[in-house]
């Protein structure tokens, strides 16, 4: 079971996402769990393998503002790397963070 001291364990600024959260903790939990069954990530790594950089930005953007919304800051750093290199339409090599942004979330899902 997720618990606000694993969250910060893991990294997440849980007072700044508590303080979105009206600090309501369960409901805080219960929006990251939201988060842990989105499957949007593996999406999004199918979106830019195919190149398809438009619906990728928007699936990224997506995701780095509820990464962020939550405070997941492990989670939301590479994610963010990730919109801002599509909202540019570049062909990078995304493959490191998108290692990183799947490590992230087997981390948080394994809290």
């Amino acid at each position: 079971m997720i618990t606000i001291e694993a969250l910060k364990n893991y990294g997440a600024n849980t007072q700044e996402g508590l303080t979105r959260c009206m600090n309501n903790e369960e409901f805080y939990i219960m929006l990251v769990g939201k988060a842990l069954a989105d499957k949007r990530l593996d999406q999004l790594e199918q979106q830019i393998k195919d190149k398809e950089f438009g619906p990728a930005f928007e699936t990224a953007h997506a995701l780095k503002g509820m990464y962020s919304n939550l405070s997941l800051d492990p989670l939301t750093k590479p994610v963010s790397e990730i919109t801002e290199l599509l909202r540019s339409n570049s062909d990078a090599d995304y493959s490191p963070l998108i290692a990183e942004a799947k490590e992230q979330f087997s981390r948080l899902a394994g809290l």
